[in-house]
């Protein structure tokens, strides 16, 4: 920071800021002193100053945003936050961090020098802009409303940031040709270089203090830096020296997507593509690359319709007799990606878009190499097929074949927890800890020589919430299980009056028991799927005794306060599936190595997507509700034992008239 910029927070001073008629008192209308707040606090601050690592779990209502940002700006380093989602990012830059300059430059003397970055495809390339409104080729009237729209709004821009775009749907065919990704970008070769957005998000985050990202642009980077050994121009993100993981219990499955190879039929498709749409917009007269590019992508489809059937996510193990019976086209294709690499070499006075459409082809046939003849041992081979958009008859699914690390913790500690790089790694979120501790987290991500800290919550859990547990249901397991289910949910929201998350583990659960509720629920129904998140989560809140079916995407990062939401019911404990290739994979691994995976992995992943799924109840200190777990596995089993000793400490009962005592108590029945 600049001298100017420097925030008058003495050492020593966190109490001052923290406690009772301190700065935070003075400054926020809703202060309430958090012991667990400074505590963390002063664990961040001694973390950053000694140049350790630090794994906290802060319970809800802690106030974690605050207890490291204090810190942060103290040490006077630059220091890397990376979130969970693009909401809590928006929470930090446009909520906690305005708020801390109000109250630490009362008279606007001074700023923080803070940055906000995303991934670069929510970024406006001008060049491309520019190309494709010079000789469109655009498919309707959408488009080519979507350009008019996108061109007008370049002109004031100061960011190029998507999201100010309010008015174009998410889905823009458009916004993707258009783009900033860096499969087309030229770099300082490109004229607008020094107009790009990109450029400038660069130029700011060289500049700043703080700067703000998400797991998925943190992770990609290091990927990249890794892949290119310490070459200084690599990634995007400027050194610093520390980096604070919020939501840090989704690490570990981001950091293996972006440490994986994944290849799949669109991406020879887009590549196809970009490639004719340069040659067209470049003016450039290749009747060999166009026809190279349409020889690739006919032999792109007839590879990836040999690939083996299946749905969803399933393992590819049977890699080698594929090679053995498929090897011909396997050769075509590559063959096919060299030829195109060949034709684009061939360009005389090649532009630099040309010259990224040979990398990216040359990439893709390593990439290709990798997935079907590597025979890494820490590396999962799997399948994935997935629908984008409305299926059509006879329309092909999108197939991915996929590479993915079965053990992250050695490249993380190599990439990160070691690297002098990074002084300190800070952890933390509401749901970390497994039985108190963080082994688990510990040893699926590598971490080493860290200090612990978990902060109680500052909610009155066992007053404000009540968990029931049914103990005469069937095992989740059973046929029989969704229609009992289904009857113990209509009477708990008979005793709520709606007002209820149900959240299931699987989408077949969900629509299997609403269907079965279908009509006969006095309470308006929401289902997951009808509508965009966003717009299902403001349509709960505004409608009175409402109740949101649910899966995974609903169990955490969601906020509802208030008796609007005043009962969450979790249909079974969320074990992963665990014929999934990545979970069967790691599952194995474990095993062959003499452990237990049961213990090791698979309870205590379940332990903080329950604790994740439950978190949705208690948001504040005047939330009271019912919490209910319809798998009694939780009593019966011994595992059971860790997931109640993971849990706050909520009011317990297996009687429904408990709940129904619990809930008139605290809210009173409605005439």
């Amino acid at each position: 920071m600049t001298a100017s910029s420097q925030p008058a927070i003495a050492p020593g001073s966190l109490h001052a800021f923290f406690g009772p008629g301190g700065l935070l008192a003075r400054t926020h209308p809703a202060y309430e002193f958090r012991r667990g707040q400074l505590q963390m606090a002063e664990a961040v601050a001694r973390a950053l100053k000694e140049g350790r690592h630090l794994i906290v779990e802060a319970g809800t209502g802690t106030g974690k945003t605050l207890a490291y940002l204090v810190p942060v700006l103290r040490s006077g380093k630059r220091v890397i936050i990376s979130t969970g989602t693009k909401t809590l990012q928006e929470q930090l830059f446009f909520k906690d961090i305005p708020f801390l300059e109000r109250a630490l430059f009362p008279k606007g003397e001074g700023n923080l020098r803070v940055c906000y970055m995303k991934g670069r495809n929510n970024y406006l390339c001008r060049q491309k802009l520019y190309d494709i409104a010079a000789q469109p080729a655009l498919a309707g009237l959408d488009e080519i409303e979507h350009l008019r729209l996108i061109a007008e709004w370049e002109k004031t821009t100061t960011t190029g940031d998507r999201a100010e775009l309010v008015s174009m749907s998410e889905d823009s065919p458009l916004w993707p040709r258009i783009d900033a990704r860096s499969e087309a970008c030229t770099g300082q070769k490109c004229k607008q270089f020094e107009r790009c957005f990109i450029t400038e998000m660069h130029r700011r985050a060289a500049e700043s203090d703080i700067i703000i990202v998400n797991h998925h642009l943190f992770f990609a980077d290091l990927a990249i830096k890794q892949a290119a050994d310490g070459a200084p121009d690599a990634g995007i993100l400027p050194e610093a020296a520390a980096v604070i993981f919020d939501e840090a219990h989704e690490l570990e499955e981001v950091a293996s997507s972006y440490f994986g190879v994944s290849v799949s039929n669109l991406r020879f498709d887009q590549l196809v593509r970009d490639v004719e749409n340069t040659l067209r917009i470049k003016a450039i007269a290749s009747a060999a690359a166009h026809t190279a590019g349409a020889h690739l992508r006919e032999r792109s489809q007839l590879f990836f319709s040999l690939v083996p059937a299946g749905e969803g996510r399933f393992a590819f193990e049977n890699r080698r007799e594929f090679l053995e019976e498929n090897g011909d086209e396997y050769l075509a294709l590559g063959n096919a990606l060299g030829r195109l690499a060949s034709e684009l070499q061939r360009i005389p006075e090649k532009p630099e878009e040309v010259h990224n459409l040979i990398r990216r082809t040359e990439e893709l046939r390593v990439q290709l190499g990798f997935l079907l003849e590597s025979q890494d041992r820490n590396t999962v081979f799997w399948i994935e097929r997935r629908m984008e958009g409305r299926r059509r008859e006879g329309r092909p699914s999108h197939v991915f074949l996929q590479a993915t690390p079965i053990d992250v913790s050695q490249i993380l500690r190599q990439t990160l927890f070691e690297n002098e790089d990074f002084g300190t790694a800070v952890l933390t979120s509401a749901t970390l800890a497994v039985s108190g501790g963080f082994d688990y987290i510990r040893a699926r991500l590598g971490v080493e020589n860290a200090r612990e800290l978990v902060v109680p919550s500052h909610f009155d859990y066992e007053r404000q919430a009540i968990l029931y547990v049914p103990p005469d249901l069937p095992d989740p397991r059973t046929p029989q299980f969704a229609r009992l289910a289904a009857g113990r949910i209509r009477r708990l929201l008979e005793i709520t009056e709606g007002r209820a998350f149900c959240l299931f583990t699987s989408y077949a659960q969900m629509r299997d028991i609403h269907h079965r509720l279908e009509g006969e629920l006095a309470y308006p129904t929401l289902l997951q799927g009808t509508a965009p998140k966003n717009a299902l989560l403001e349509e709960f809140r505004l409608t009175p005794n409402a109740v949101l079916f649910a899966t995974a995407s609903f169990w955490q990062g969601v906020d509802v306060q208030g008796e609007q939401l005043s009962c969450v019911i979790i249909d079974r404990l969320p074990f992963a599936v665990p014929n999934d290739p990545v979970v069967a994979a790691r599952i194995r691994a474990i095993d062959e190595a003499g452990g237990n995976a049961f213990a090791q992995y698979q309870v205590p992943a379940a332990v903080i997507t329950l604790k994740q799924g439950f978190g949705r109840l208690i948001r504040s200190l005047d939330d009271r509700g019912v919490l209910c777990l319809l798998d009694n596995r939780i009593l019966k089993k011994s595992y059971g034992r860790v997931f109640l000793g993971s849990l706050p400490s909520y009011q317990q009962t297996t009687e429904l008239a408990q709940v129904e005592k619990f809930f008139g108590q605290n809210f009173g029945r409605r005439g």
